[in-house]
């Protein structure tokens, strides 16, 4: 596979977000997309120019050059996989879009982060 085209950075250690992004590595490597995962714990995140507090706030990727987080990096990643670029019509139409965010940055990710910061206390 050529350079990516599109570069995922996530939470490995966050037992949801691995779920769901190791299924997506899985099928993109079925497929053959240039599609790259960075693990937030395992990748200089300079080349991102987020910190890790950042990072691991919210889903991360890359993609024509622009980084993208939150609903648009999900609405990305998905244009970039056939089976997924239903979804990221969907999410993209106007009032989802909205809806989307909202619950996601209000309710999903600030979820997963304070979960991220739980496992960090505990040292695991």
């Amino acid at each position: 596979m050529t350079h990516p085209d599109t570069r995922v950075l996530y939470n490995h250690d966050c037992p949801v977000c691995r779920a769901e992004i190791t299924h997506y590595a899985d099928y993109a490597g079925r497929e053959g997309l240039a599609i790259g995962f960075d693990d937030l714990n395992r990748v200089d995140l300079g080349m991102w120019g987020v910190s890790a507090d950042q990072a691991a706030r919210r889903l991360h990727v890359v993609h024509d050059g622009q980084v993208l987080s939150g609903i648009p990096a999900f609405i990305a990643l998905w244009r970039q996989m056939p089976r997924y670029r239903w979804i990221a019509r969907m999410v993209a139409l106007p009032g989802i879009r909205q809806a989307a965010t909202l619950v996601y940055d209000h309710i999903l990710a600030p979820w997963l982060y304070r979960a991220h910061l739980r496992r960090q206390r505990q040292g695991g």
